[in-house]
């Protein structure tokens, strides 16, 4: 009996890739690998580069403000004992105040880094998508992949056209 169902089951999907077997010879698939065209194309190069001068930029302004908020600190703490009490805690007051917009500060350039960070990164998928369509009408693609969402462990190098849209994106990037 499992013999037999075995048997079926084996027959049926035979039977099933013999009738796919005419639309697969049809298919011309191709591949691309987004990271590796953020990491090699020009723009993808130059959009580093100014996010890097940015949080550069950010760095160096919370790491100025960290540098006040620890002078003060250390000041306070040199003259807590020679102030009065009510100018003691006027300084702790301010030095909490300090403390906290310091804090916001960080927050706000993080928050405000993503925010940059995703501007470049959905600028440069549409331009990249944009090129990748461009590709497959004019070299007859049925269907082109990013490498990484889809998941793919393995491919032939020949289905593999990243190179051909860094090569392509290059180009639009000195032209514009």
């Amino acid at each position: 009996m499992k013999k037999t169902l075995f048997v079926i089951i084996l027959v049926v999907a035979f039977c099933f890739s013999l009738v796919s077997l005419p639309y697969a010879a049809g298919l011309k698939i191709g591949i691309i690998d987004f990271q590796e065209i953020l990491t090699n194309s020009s723009p993808g190069k130059l959009a580093t580069e100014e996010m890097n001068k940015k949080a550069k930029e950010m760095e160096d302004d919370v790491k100025a403000r960290e540098a006040e908020l620890m002078e003060l600190q250390k000041k306070l703490e040199r003259e807590s004992l020679v102030m009065g009490k009510e100018k003691s805690e006027e300084k702790q007051r301010e030095f909490r105040i300090m403390a906290n917009d310091y804090k916001s500060l960080k927050a706000n350039y993080a928050k405000e880094f993503k925010k940059i960070q995703a501007q470049y990164l959905n600028k440069m998928t549409k331009e990249v998508l944009a090129l990748a369509e461009e590709i497959g009408k004019k070299d007859g693609f049925t269907l082109i992949i990013e490498r990484n969402e889809a998941g793919i462990m393995f491919f032939d190098e020949s289905v593999n056209i990243t190179k051909k849209v860094i090569e392509k994106y290059n180009k639009t990037a000195v032209s514009q």
